[in-house]
């Protein structure tokens, strides 16, 4: 039985996303503070870029109300695959797309480019479950909002 060492090394990394592949752009501000010791953007600051990419997408296409809206998003899952460094002061492009729009949910892709690259530095993922915002229960996603959802279809 080959051991888990063997089966990961024997396992092709998938090529990074390309910009082509995405329906979707916005820009993203790097700061200082995303830098960490090693002199790159920190982990954690890729999920905090995903994040303000699609909800900042969200809030323009007018399908959140941060206030007052009846229903949100909750995020349920998330990944992030790394391809290349970035780091301040680097001008960075999320591309976004949606992979799957179920029910109740949606499945957001964003890939992180540094500047003109065609390849993504990073990419990742993360699935909003549609809910009301009183009980934080599922709620399915209206015709109108999953209209918005289909412009953005991979």
């Amino acid at each position: 039985m080959p051991s888990a060492d063997n089966a990961v090394s024997n396992q092709r990394r998938p090529e990074p996303a390309r910009r082509a592949t995405f329906p979707l752009f916005r820009p993203l501000a790097t700061r200082w503070a995303d830098n960490d010791i090693y002199g790159h953007m920190n982990n954690v600051v890729h999920y905090s870029l995903f994040d303000t990419a699609v909800n900042g997408w969200l809030i323009e296409a007018g399908l959140l109300d941060l206030e007052a809206g009846e229903e949100i998003g909750l995020v349920v899952e998330t990944g992030c695959r790394y391809h290349g460094e970035l780091a301040f002061p680097d001008e960075v492009t999320a591309g976004i797309g949606i992979s799957r729009l179920g029910r109740s949910s949606v499945r957001y892709e964003i890939a992180l480019f540094r500047g003109d690259a065609e390849e993504a530095a990073a990419e990742g993922f993360f699935v909003h479950v549609n809910v009301d915002r009183k009980t934080r229960r599922p709620v399915a996603i209206g015709e109108a909002r999953r209209r918005k959802f289909e412009e953005i279809l991979l």
